[in-house]
């Protein structure tokens, strides 16, 4: 047999991948007589219920009669309405994520004494191990963010004496932890793409103890580390928004199942994290961002109804942008008539956009918003209302506080932790089975053919 080379190689496993496709496909009616629930979702696209939480509230419709209603959108966060908890701090011009951490790891919101105790502890936590970030994070540089970040967070492993202890009070320590420092190693990760793929220059600021997690975030980011204060209340925003949607979504659900099998709670955030980098999931976002760069290449006049409702027409039709016939941001597996996180943050980007005098594109958002669900309306049926998800704004407003394209996702696991860490808790708490789904096997019985008959 002849050597292989890298062309060779190559070949042998395009060829090997023909006959792997070939013999790992099923037969999608098979899934319809055998009454599977593809992605564990009832034929009305209801989730299977698979477990019980206290954490948080997700609900886009309601049962009437025996039939389903769509519902404006609800999120609760440990009972509390979200559009209360976001007004109860911004009224206060307070920050909000520390008090949310709070409040979704023990059940209940803090009093001020609580609140400063809970900071302070978080503001001592924000470190990493001596020579972690010269020696694990800026030595592995990696172009995915997410993936720099998974291998960092497992690294810890190794500098935890009691990391394989599963004892409450232990895995609340690696908990609280994580939640402080993975703002630094999500940055640092950044940076060191930025530094050693980019050849641009390369600067560490340490976070500062007094500054909010918002606040250091952009701090850490920005080479003079200044940043405006509606910056950082919208990113605050953004990181209450995100850090938690019940625990049937795919990275949080994947954090139940990790759990359940009594790994380590480095092996379960990395794990919810490569969940999380998913397109369909957290990394959604980049599409949208994708989508409307392509829109104002293409729609010359922003302030026109019926060429950007053309354009929409493009999109669902497949003839636009990635052919997919999809508008990224409009639509959700719960929500119908609202989400009521695009909401929130809806109303925040555009107080921001008028601030920096983006009133334009403000204006396009807005239009597509408005434009989008009737395109989509008179193109296909609609089962649900099609409604703005959280993604649909949230490229805007990143975009405005200069957010690199490439740390968007990161926000999003930087938020989500919090949620992550409640939920791991609740079923080291709750449950004592690991959980194990059925799948029913449909191949054929085969005889084994001696290599010399093949």
């Amino acid at each position: 047999m002849p050597e292989l080379t890298n062309t060779t190689a190559a070949k042998e496993i395009t060829k090997l991948a023909k006959l792997c496709e070939a013999n790992n496909y099923i037969d999608p009616e098979l899934y319809d007589i055998y009454h599977v629930k593809r992605g564990l979702r009832e034929p009305s696209g209801k989730g299977v219920l698979t477990g019980l939480t206290e954490i948080s509230t997700v609900s886009g419709s309601k049962e009437v009669d025996g039939k389903i209603i769509p519902i404006e959108g609800i999120l609760r966060y440990r009972g509390i309405d979200i559009h209360d908890l976001v007004q109860g701090f911004t009224n206060n011009h307070r920050f909000g994520f520390e008090e949310t951490v709070y409040l979704l790891l023990f059940g209940q919101l803090p009093n001020e004494a609580e609140l400063d105790e809970w900071t302070e502890l978080l503001s001592f936590c924000r470190k990493l191990p001596n020579d972690f970030t010269e020696d694990v994070i800026l030595k592995s540089p990696n172009k995915d963010i997410m993936n720099a970040m998974s291998q960092a967070i497992l690294a810890l492993n190794s500098y935890d004496k009691n990391a394989d202890n599963l004892k409450i009070s232990n895995v609340l320590r690696q908990s609280i932890s994580l939640i402080a420092t993975v703002p630094m190693i999500a940055a640092y990760s950044y940076l060191a793409y930025r530094h050693y793929m980019q050849r641009r220059g390369l600067y560490i600021h340490n976070p500062k103890p007094e500054l909010s997690t918002s606040e250091n975030i952009l701090r850490m980011l920005r080479q003079d580390k200044k940043f405006d204060p509606a910056e950082a209340q919208l990113l605050d925003i953004a990181l209450v928004l995100h850090a938690e949607h019940g625990g049937g979504n795919n990275s949080t659900f994947t954090t139940h199942v990790v759990t359940s099998s009594g790994t380590d709670t480095y092996s379960s955030v990395a794990a919810s994290l490569c969940s999380l980098k998913g397109p369909k999931h957290g990394g959604a976002n980049i599409k949208v961002i994708k989508m409307f760069e392509d829109i104002k290449a293409h729609v010359k006049d922003w302030y026109d109804d019926d060429e950007i409702f053309a354009y929409m027409e493009k999109l669902v039709a497949g003839k636009a942008f990635d052919h997919t016939g999809l508008v990224y941001g409009l639509g959700h597996a719960v929500y119908s008539l609202s989400d009521p996180r695009a909401q929130i943050l809806r109303k925040y980007t555009l107080q921001l956009a008028e601030s920096k005098g983006r009133d334009n594109e403000a204006h396009l958002y807005k239009t597509v918003e408005r434009l989008a669900p009737q395109a989509i309306a008179k193109h296909r049926k609609i089962y649900k209302g099609v409604c703005p998800n959280i993604d649909f704004y949230s490229g805007f407003a990143y975009d405005m506080m200069n957010i690199p394209e490439e740390f968007i996702t990161p926000l999003f696991a930087i938020a989500r932790i919090a949620g992550w860490s409640a939920h791991r808790i609740e079923e080291l708490r709750c449950a004592n089975k690991i959980i194990r789904p059925a799948y029913m096997s449909v191949s054929e019985d085969a005889n084994y053919i001696p290599i010399s008959d093949r």
